[in-house]
């Protein structure tokens, strides 16, 4: 049977060899929740820095990992740490072009997004082609992990020198303001309701796409093996490329089209038609190979487009003020999806087997189960309504703001602004001309 290389080199099981890149994905989403505040606190300069500096040492502590045959540096390294430098590098660049691009926040945070999911596309094969050359032992992994660490801190540390914020003192006339609109802080967007049901609708929906993506190569090699034109390994590695590409240009696309036709529109569109191609796949998939591939690449754009379309969902509800610590708490329902959706389909077809059951079978139950959770979605979704303006940060001047006025039945510290809070956002407001 195929090991990879890292089981092969350092004699993992399958679990093992796994556990730095879910460790890097859990931290991905607790970093990320937990330093989204210092993220607008201090600046995208100073996140992309903190994200280069952990990043690379991530890969370099992995690369000393390999070389000594110390399994706990990697999960120390690229699991741990770079796992952090991961989830702070993700909501910087996302926040920031939100500010940039105030008119059209679904392109903006698509642009970054898909970014994001693009680097696997150079970084698969670039990983391949030094394994290769280096060779699949303890030396040669190491200097993969090596050459990784130095060359991403090259390139981030160019984006560290060319990353700012747009200037707000000086508005230009006409243009839309980056703090226009209702604002509101991390700390209280956490305590409504449009932010719990924003969790849900990511974490349906990116539970739905990990469902076809997970498993993507078995499950269409599973779902025509018993057919007279079985699916082979390579048609199998080329429908994943396949997902791949529709999972990026989702990204960019649906994002883009929110701008056009909304927010809740479009995740009307993720929810609503992605629960129908489930179902499709599950009535007539077995019996069409083009209508089981569509399908799966409609689902995957979705996928991709609900990653990239919340953080401007986001923006409409609670503003620009502080957004990429909003972003960063909601992020938390992109690591249960991860661990929900693999354990779904896994589990599932793993019980199926044990139960006599081949093929197309073997998903049919976890199929079902995704509708449902789409259609959870897709309710979650039409409970989001405008945030209450007494959660609202208070205007410059307004004393009369709803935020900012104590009311005597309730706590006070639990629905008020804190003074540093009211200072920053009144530092970032334009000038009247």
């Amino acid at each position: 049977m195929f090991k990879p290389p890292l089981e092969s080199a350092l004699d993992l099981s399958g679990t093992q060899s796994a556990l730095p890149f879910q460790l890097g994905i859990v931290m991905l989403g607790l970093s990320a929740a937990f330093g989204g505040t210092l993220v607008e606190r201090n600046g995208p300069r100073w996140a992309m820095t903190v994200a280069l500096i952990c990043f690379s040492s991530g890969f370099l502590l992995s690369a000393l990992g390999a070389a000594t045959e110390q399994y706990w540096l990697i999960v120390l390294g690229y699991g741990f740490v770079g796992g952090i430098g991961l989830g702070i590098g993700y909501i910087s660049p996302v926040s920031t072009l939100i500010k940039w691009f105030p008119d059209r926040p679904g392109m903006a945070t698509g642009i970054a997004i898909m970014g994001f999911g693009g680097g696997a596309l150079i970084a698969s094969p670039w990983s391949a082609q030094m394994l290769e050359s280096f060779g699949s032992d303890n030396e040669g992994i190491a200097l993969a992990f090596l050459v990784h660490g130095l060359t991403y801190a090259v390139f981030m540390t160019l984006g560290v020198l060319l990353v700012r914020v747009p200037r707000t003192e000086k508005p230009v006339e006409g243009a839309p303001s980056i703090l226009a609109g209702p604002q509101v802080s991390a700390r209280q967007a956490v305590r409504t309701p449009q932010f719990w049901c924003l969790w849900v609708v990511l974490c349906m929906n990116v539970t739905a796409g990990i469902g076809i993506l997970e498993k993507a190569a078995p499950m269409i090699t599973d779902f025509f093996k018993e057919t007279s034109t079985p699916v082979s390994v390579t048609a199998a590695a080329g429908f994943v490329a396949l997902l791949s590409a529709a999972n990026m240009a989702g990204r960019i696309g649906w994002s883009s089209t929110s701008d056009l036709i909304g927010r809740k529109n479009i995740y009307r569109v993720y929810l609503g038609v992605g629960a129908a191609m489930y179902a499709l796949i599950a009535l007539f998939g077995d019996s069409s190979k083009p209508l089981f591939i569509l399908c799966a690449l409609v689902i995957l754009s979705f996928y991709g487009g609900g990653f990239a379309t919340i953080p401007a969902y986001l923006k409409d509800l609670f503003g620009t003020y502080q957004v990429g610590a909003i972003h960063g708490r909601l992020l938390t329902a992109w690591s249960t999806a991860g661990v929900l959706g693999p354990l779904i389909v896994n589990w599932i077809a793993d019980r199926q087997e044990e139960a006599g059951r081949s093929g197309a079978a073997l998903y049919g139950l976890s199929f079902v189960i995704m509708i449902g959770l789409l259609v959870v979605g897709f309710v979650a979704n039409e409970l989001v309504r405008p945030v209450d303006p007494r959660h609202h940060i208070p205007a410059p001047g307004d004393a009369s703001s709803p935020a900012s006025t104590t009311d005597a039945s309730s706590d006070a510290s639990s629905d008020a602004l804190s003074e540093k809070e009211t200072a920053d956002v009144q530092r970032q407001q334009p000038e009247s001309a």
